[in-house]
């Protein structure tokens, strides 16, 4: 594993190192301008206790002078308070743009696999929808007054030291109590911002699941668990809502206290020091307004405590999304496989727990179809993801002729590879564009030639609108075999030497199931058809079968009628199958048809 570069803990810097250097540039400089606002709002409110103990002892020349200088500050504070607040409305823009152009590259970056956890999507789509509009406006809605809340009372601190350091002494010993108090408070908003933002995920990704799988839902005999599921998820996250807003409000009442107690701190002494002689009645007016101005912008503070701890959060997510490893890629022009064979050697692998593949080797010939089979949970899927590479096999190697994936590139293997999967999605489109995606230069000639040799067309004769008639989001408005044949209808589309199917037709009524069966046999004319099998006529007639043995390794390998006449468990396999198919089609185990 490669270290992790340290990164600046300031929320600037943060936001510095993910956006381009120009704009991380302007950022700086803006941060420079806040400084300077606020240093001149400090130096205003320094120049307060002269002109009051001025203006009280009647001193028309001093109230003058210093009535100038207040103005001119005031007038520079103005002036760059403007250009500050013009800037960072652009500068939110920009970020803006370069955050989401950061993200959606990224995501183009990162393995399919990356996607498959549900935890990780719904963190996305919360990072993309919400996170990442708040953080581009922190730049003024944040940061800037934390600027303020920071840089201001260290100028009237270093202000009130020139005045009186008597006073000056007990602001800065009043500073390290609120400065921790910030930090518990700001520790205890992040804990609650971390627990609300993995419930506002999780109910996210809830939301889409239950939306997604209406159709299976409906028609289940009960749907009261997903439904429970989803309202547990929605009311942890109500729940975690309602303690995020307690602790907040909580928090900042905490940290108004402290800090006003060292505003009593102050007027105790003031009056201490002006019942004994040594301090002016105008001046400790002006210091008690100074005091007062001091802590104004620090009790202010306090109520960002969320706002921090919430945009620390979604940076953490974009950084965790920065550092998740890609899949290596070739320099250069990759090499040219020597034909389309697949072939997995030694794979080993697994979804961070026991191995779900280990040893596996098997060949899949050039045009051919090759049949994988094996008892449930045995990695036939698995199979399907690598050889699309969602992921990299851990150990040993899968290769398309002669050539590994990796020294392939994603790109290439995309190119190579046609994968149908079981959960066939469909964009909200027409048949018509569904199809074109496997090649979208495809002309509407192109495009109907394989949808007829996919038996679309039959689907299509009886849709209200032909060929433009919308498939619905995920394809919803289709049955599952018929989304299926879309889908293979694009995989021959894109004309992909390798076509990988996970074929789930267990269910599927006897129309969907012969056509399927006919689109497979479109498929292996000229390509390399790799097949997770269910259909009894698939892996009968496939050319080649390769059988898991459940434990992560190949248990037998041949054609159907060598392994039936080895008597080992593919036979054992395929009476099961038999028997089963025989028993949904009659309700009677003797009735299932033999070998053949």
């Amino acid at each position: 594993m490669t270290a992790v570069a340290r990164r600046p803990r300031s929320l600037v810097g943060r936001l510095a190192a993910l956006v381009p250097p120009a704009v991380a540039g302007r950022l700086r400089r803006l941060l420079v301008l806040f400084v300077a606002c606020a240093v001149l709002q400090g130096l205003a409110f320094v120049l307060l206790v002269p002109f009051l103990t001025a203006l009280f002892e009647g001193d028309r020349p001093g109230t003058l002078h210093w009535t100038g200088w207040l103005v001119a500050v005031g007038a520079g504070y103005a002036v760059l308070g403007a250009v500050a607040g013009s800037r960072a409305r652009s500068a939110a823009a920009e970020v803006l743009a370069a955050l989401l152009e950061r993200f959606g590259d990224r995501l183009a970056e990162l393995p399919i696999g990356w996607f498959v956890a549900a935890d990780r999507t719904g963190r996305a789509a919360d990072v993309a929808t919400r996170g990442l509009v708040f953080i581009a406006a922190t730049t003024y809605v944040i940061v800037q007054p934390l600027v303020n809340a920071l840089v201001t009372p260290a100028t009237v601190l270093i202000g009130t030291a020139f005045v009186e350091p008597r006073i000056a002494l007990v602001l800065l010993v009043a500073a390290p109590v609120v400065w921790l108090t910030y930090r518990v408070i700001a520790a205890s908003s992040a804990r609650a911002e971390q627990e609300h933002t993995a419930a506002v995920a999780d109910a996210s990704s809830r939301i889409v699941e239950y939306t997604r799988h209406q159709p299976a839902l409906r028609t289940a005999a009960d749907n009261r668990i997903a439904r429970g599921l989803l309202d547990e998820a929605i009311g942890r996250r109500h729940a975690s809502a309602r303690r995020t807003h307690l602790s907040t409000g909580g928090a900042a009442a905490l940290f108004a206290v402290v800090v006003h107690l060292s505003v009593v701190a102050v007027l105790v002494t003031g009056v201490w020091l002006t019942l004994g002689g040594s301090l002016a009645v105008p001046a400790l007016v002006g210091l008690l307004v100074l005091t007062v101005r001091f802590t104004e912008p620090i009790v202010n503070s306090g109520v960002l405590g969320a706002g921090v701890a919430a945009a620390r959060n979604t940076l953490d997510h974009l950084d965790e999304l920065v550092d998740e490893p890609s899949l290596p890629e070739p320099d250069g022009d990759p090499p040219r496989p020597q034909g389309h064979e697949v072939r997995f050697g030694r794979v080993r692998f697994s979804y961070d727990g026991p191995a779900v593949l280990d040893d596996l080797s098997f060949t899949a010939p050039q045009a051919a179809l090759t049949a994988v089979v094996g008892p449930s949970g045995s990695g036939k899927s698995t199979i399907v993801r690598l050889l699309a590479r969602f992921y990299d096999p851990e150990a040993g190697s899968v290769s398309i002729g002669g050539v590994t994936l990796p020294e392939l590139g994603s790109a290439r293997v995309t190119e190579l590879v046609a994968p149908v999967f079981q959960d066939v999605y469909l964009f909200d489109g027409t048949v018509r564009e569904n199809i074109r995606l496997g090649r979208p230069d495809a002309d509407d000639d192109a495009v109907l030639a394989v949808a007829r040799r996919a038996r679309v067309d039959e689907i299509v004769a009886r849709l209200p609108e032909g060929w433009d008639t919308p498939v619905g989001e995920g394809g919803v408005l289709l049955s599952g075999g018929e989304r299926q044949r879309v889908a293979i209808a694009r995989a021959l589309l894109k004309d992909a030497p390798v076509v990988v199917l996970d074929e789930a037709t267990s269910a599927l009524d006897a129309e969907n199931d012969e056509a399927v069966g006919r689109s497979l046999d479109e498929l292996r004319r000229d390509r390399t058809v790799v097949v997770v099998a269910h259909r009894l006529q698939t892996i009968r007639t496939a050319d080649r079968i390769v059988m898991l043995d459940g434990r992560g390794g190949v248990a037998e390998q041949g054609t159907h009628d060598e392994l039936v006449g080895r008597g080992g468990p593919y036979a054992r396999y395929w009476r099961t199958r038999q028997q089963a198919v025989g028993w949904r089609l009659t309700g009677s185990r003797g009735s299932a048809p033999g070998p053949g």
